[in-house]
Order: structure tokens, then sequence, then C-alpha cells
């Protein structure tokens, strides 16, 4: 079995602005850093499909996938694009990007449960870990590992998932939508304070959330992660494992200020992967969220990916 990719073209389209830091060429830089390093042969490449309605509404409320989509489609027909907040913008293409990104999750989670491929990752945007049950914010409209993981909960019959988010900033969107299941796990670190400035006070017991300080770097994060989540997890034993993979954490990003490198992103990816064949069945499914500096960002995928390959 292969690691799968799932992208699309119009995932690229998307387009929050001249200058905004989430854009297309960050899906470029990844695919051609993959080329150029011949990564790509590892993988298997899948167009990502639309998600349905219903799956979004597993993770959102009804009337807010509703009047989402409908929002978007509105903008779409209008051909201008639309704030949903200072920092979340539509164009005419974002509707169609939004569900190509979510669809993406859920193809492939049903994909690594049935055994088609090992591991896969969805390198898609618009991003989702910000997208809580009712709101579209931080560059995010609907969530997507949250909704590849309640597909696993409530579709595939899957008991227990982990989500485990290493972006730089606090997943407060898939906290909010999340908290209080005790069929998933969700751990995570984030610069604190930094957007969207919440995450130190869990909203639930199945919550394990590490704020760190502005310029920690790589082997802090580390021991943390072996005194703070490794436990947690090990103990949860999820047949599932999901990760809200974002990069901005990386010392050359400018929306953080951590100090990992590539290296780190392996070793966390490792750490995932070790539970995952321990619980899992090897069982991962990885999204894309942050992630801004496009060289960084394309090395540290590429190193998050050879593990999920064993390569």
């Amino acid at each position: 079995m292969t690691t799968a990719l799932f992208t699309h073209p119009e995932c690229r389209l998307h387009d929050m602005g001249r200058g905004h830091p989430e854009c297309g060429h960050r899906l470029d830089a990844i695919t051609d850093h993959l080329r150029a390093t011949g990564l790509d042969m590892a993988l298997s490449f899948h167009d990502a499909p639309l998600a349905e309605l219903d799956a979004l509404r597993r993770a959102h409320t009804a009337g807010y996938v509703s009047e989402l989509s409908d929002s978007l489609a509105q903008v779409e027909a209008s051909g201008e694009s639309r704030a949903f907040d200072p920092d979340t913008i539509a164009c005419p293409q974002t509707r169609r990007a939004a569900l190509r990104a979510a669809g993406a999750a859920v193809a492939a989670t049903e994909g690594v449960f049935r055994g088609e491929y090992k591991t896969a990752f969805c390198a898609v945007r618009p991003p989702g870990h910000h997208a809580t049950r009712d709101e579209a914010m931080g560059f995010c409209f609907f969530n997507n590992v949250a909704v590849a993981a309640r597909h696993a909960l409530d579709v595939l019959g899957v008991a227990r998932v982990a989500i485990i988010d290493f972006d730089v900033h606090h997943g407060n969107g898939t906290e909010d939508i999340i908290a209080g299941d005790e069929r998933v796990l969700m751990a995570s670190f984030f610069q604190h304070p930094l957007y969207p400035g919440n995450g130190t006070v869990p909203k639930g017991t199945n919550m394990v959330n590490l704020p760190v300080a502005p310029y920690t770097r790589g082997p802090e994060i580390r021991e943390l992660i072996d005194a703070m989540w490794m436990p947690r997890l090990e103990e949860f034993a999820p047949e599932m494992v999901f990760i809200s993979a974002g990069f901005d954490a990386h010392r050359e990003d400018e929306l953080g200020q951590l100090g990992l490198v590539e290296a780190d992103y392996e070793w966390i990816t490792r750490r995932i992967k070790g539970l995952a064949d321990r619980h899992a069945q090897g069982r991962i499914v990885s999204c894309l969220e942050g992630g801004y500096n496009l060289s960084a960002l394309a090395r540290s995928v590429a190193a998050h990916l050879r593990v999920l390959a064993d390569v």
C-alpha cells in the first residue's frame, strides 16, 4: 500500500486578496518540492471530490452549513469577494475549494479505513481548524479534520479517534466541535499568546492542550509531547489518527514565533506513526493547516510525508 496525497486544482483558486499569506502558492510550493526531490514517486495522487453537505453537518450545525453554503454560492454568482472577518475572505472560487478541502479529508478517511492506502495527506486549502460549529474564522470555512473524524466515527463505525494538531495557532474550531465527545481525544501544542488567544483552559476532559511561550524550540516541544501527549494517547488507544498538520511553528515562518525545524516535524510524525502502528493498524489521515513561508512549508511537508510513506 502507498501513501495517498489528495489535492485538487480548484483548491489553488481560492483567493483572499493580494499579499494574503494563505494563498495558492502554498500548494504550488509543496507540489514543486515533491517533484524536485522525487518524493512524488512514493505517493499516489488523487483528486479531491466535493464534500456532501451531510458530511459537513456531522461537524457543523445544520444552520451554519446551510447559511455558509448559500453565502458562498452568492459570492460565486456575483463574481465579487466578501469578507467573513478581517482574515477570512471568500472569492467566487471559494465555495468549490472549501468543498474540495473537506471532500479530500472524507475521501482520504474512507480510503485509509478500507485499506486502499496505508496513510493519506490532504494538500488542500482553505484550511479548517479555526472553523467552529457555527462560525468561519482564521482563514477557515469548514473544519476539514473534524468533518473527517466525525465521518470515521458516525459513518465507518470507528470507536475512538485521536486528533493531533501541531499548528502554531490553537485549533479552537476543532476544540469547539469535539469537546466533550469522549470518542475523540485531541492533543495539541500552540504558541500562547497568539491568535485566536484561547486554549489555555480546555473546553473538555478529552483535550490535551499545551500552550507554549514564544521562541520555544524543538527540544522543549519534544519533551512536552513525550511527557504530556503520549501517556494520554497511549491510554486512549485510538483506532484511527487524524492530524491537523500546520507547519507555521517553523522558525522561518513569520506568522508565529516558535522555533521548530524539519527534523522536529519528522520526529513528531514518527511519534504519531508509532502510536498509530500500535493501536490503529497504522491508519493516519493528515490535513494541511498553516505554513506560510513557502520554502519552509515545502521542506516540512516533505519531512512529514517521508515518515508517513516510510521512505
